[in-house]
C-alpha cells in the first residue's frame, strides 16, 4: 500500500473513532479528556499521552469548547486541516441534531404541557449539574488565595448585575491580575515567526460584520448569530461557563425563552454526547419558535456555526505556530486568573438557575439526590437523567 493510501485509509478510521466518540463520549470536557485517551491514545494510539495532554493545555488556553477543540486539535496534528474540519464536523454533529429534535418536540408540545411531565424534573437536576460543575472547576483551578479573590468577585459581580457585557470584563480582569502576579516568572519572550494571519483577520472579520449588522438592522436573526458568536468567542473554561451567559441574555433580558425551557434544555443536554455547547443549538432553535418549525431548524442552524466557528478560527491560526506561542509565558500565566474568574461565574449560574426552580418538596430531594450521586458515585450523567425521567411518571 502507498503512503498516500495508508493516511487516507488512516484519517478514514479516525473519523470512524471520533464518530464513535460524538455518540458515546457523556460528562463534559474532563470527561471527554479521559475518553479521548482511552480509544485515541491508549488503543488506537493516533498520539501519545504526551501529546494529548499538550494539546489539551493548548486548547484550555483558548476560548471555546475546549474538548471540541481538543478533537480538533487532534485532526490537525494527525492530517492537517482538512482533517481537523472533518473531525470538527463529526465530532459536533449528534448533540447538536439531537438537541434540535428537542428543541421542536418541547415547542410543539409545550414545556407546561401534560405531555411532557417527564420532563418537569429536568430543572431542579440541571441546577445540580450546574453545582457539581461548579465543585469541579473549583477542585481543578483554585489553589491559590488570589483564585479565591477573584472567584469571589467574579460571582458576585456576576450575580448583582446581570449583564453579558461584564462576563468577558471579568475574564479578562481575572486574566490581568494572574499576569501580573506572576510577572517575575515571565521569561524572555522570543518572536513569532511565519505566521499567517488570515484565520485571524476571519475571526475579527466575521465578529464585526455580525455586531455592525445586528445594530443597524436589529434583525432578530442577525442579532441571534452575533450574540452567540460572542459568546464562542469569549468564553474559557468549557460549556458550564456557557450556561450562565446564554441564561442571562435569552432568558433575563431577551425573553427568547422563559425559565422553564431554558432549564429542560440544560437538563437535557447533560444525557447528551459530545460538546455541552450544543445548548447553544437548541437556546437558538427555541429562540425562533415563533416561525415554527423551519424557523427553528435556521435557529438550530445559526447555533451551531455561531458558537463552534470561533474557537475553529483561533485552531486553525494558531496550531501551526503552536510551538513557538506555548513558551508564550503571560498566556500561560494569565489563563489562572481565567480559569478562576470562570469558576465564579459557573458558581453565580448555579444561583441564578436555582431563582426559577419551585421550591417544594419533590423538586429539592432530586436537586439533592442529583447532586448526592455525582459527588459520591460514578453514575454516568445519562443515567441520573433516566432516573428523573423515570421518577417522573412514578410521582
Amino acid at each position: 500500500m502507498s503512503n498516500l493510501k495508508f493516511k487516507k485509509s488512516r484519517n478514514i478510521l479516525f473519523l470512524l473513532n471520533v464518530l464513535k466518540l460524538a455518540f458515546t463520549a457523556f460528562g463534559g470536557p474532563q470527561v471527554h479528556l479521559v475518553q479521548f485517551q482511552k480509544l485515541l491514545v491508549n488503543k488506537k494510539k493516533y498520539i501519545t499521552p504526551d501529546d494529548l495532554k499538550e494539546l489539551n493545555s493548548f486548547c484550555s488556553m483558548l476560548p471555546g469548547p475546549t474538548s471540541t477543540q481538543t478533537i480538533t486539535a487532534i485532526g490537525f496534528k494527525i492530517g492537517g486541516p482538512t482533517l481537523a474540519f472533518f473531525t470538527l464536523a463529526i465530532w459536533v454533529l449528534p448533540a447538536s441534531l439531537i438537541m434540535t429534535i428537542l428543541a421542536v418536540i418541547i415547542h410543539f408540545y409545550n414545556i407546561d404541557n401534560p405531555k411532557l411531565d417527564f420532563l418537569k424534573y429536568m430543572q431542579p437536576m440541571a441546577v445540580g449539574f450546574i453545582i457539581y460543575a461548579a465543585y469541579q472547576i473549583i477542585q481543578m483551578f483554585i489553589s491559590k488565595t488570589y483564585h479565591w479573590v477573584l472567584l469571589i468577585i467574579s460571582a458576585s459581580v456576576a450575580i448583582l448585575y446581570q449583564t453579558p457585557y461584564l462576563f468577558p470584563i471579568l475574564l479578562l480582569f481575572g486574566g490581568v491580575v494572574s499576569s501580573q502576579l506572576n510577572k517575575e516568572k515571565i521569561n524572555k519572550v522570543k518572536p513569532i515567526k511565519n505566521i499567517n494571519w488570515s484565520n485571524f483577520f476571519l475571526f475579527l472579520a466575521v465578529s464585526v460584520l455580525a455586531a455592525s449588522l445586528g445594530a443597524i438592522t436589529q434583525n432578530k436573526i442577525v442579532l441571534l448569530f452575533e450574540n452567540t458568536y460572542r459568546y464562542g468567542s469569549i468564553v474559557f473554561g468549557g460549556g458550564h461557563v456557557l450556561i450562565p451567559i446564554m441564561y442571562n441574555q435569552f432568558v433575563e433580558i431577551k425573553h427568547y425563552l422563559n425559565p422553564s425551557e431554558f432549564l429542560a434544555g440544560v437538563g437535557l443536554v447533560q444525557a447528551m454526547p459530545g460538546p455541552v455547547f450544543s445548548i447553544a443549538t437548541y437556546c437558538n432553535a427555541m429562540a425562533l419558535q415563533e416561525f415554527g418549525i423551519g424557523g427553528q431548524l435556521l435557529g438550530a442552524l445559526i447555533g451551531t456555526i455561531a458558537i463552534f466557528l470561533p474557537g475553529t478560527f483561533l485552531i486553525f491560526f494558531i496550531y501551526p505556530i503552536w510551538n513557538q506561542v506555548k513558551t508564550f509565558t503571560p498566556i500561560k500565566n494569565a489563563i489562572e486568573g481565567i480559569n478562576a474568574a470562570s469558576a465564579g461565574l459557573v458558581i453565580a449560574s448555579a444561583y441564578l438557575l436555582f431563582k426559577p426552580v419551585v421550591l417544594n418538596q419533590p423538586n429539592m430531594i432530586v436537586l439533592l439526590l442529583t447532586l448526592f450521586l455525582l459527588l459520591t458515585t460514578k453514575v454516568p450523567s445519562p443515567i441520573i437523567v433516566i432516573i428523573c425521567v423515570l421518577a417522573s411518571f412514578i410521582y
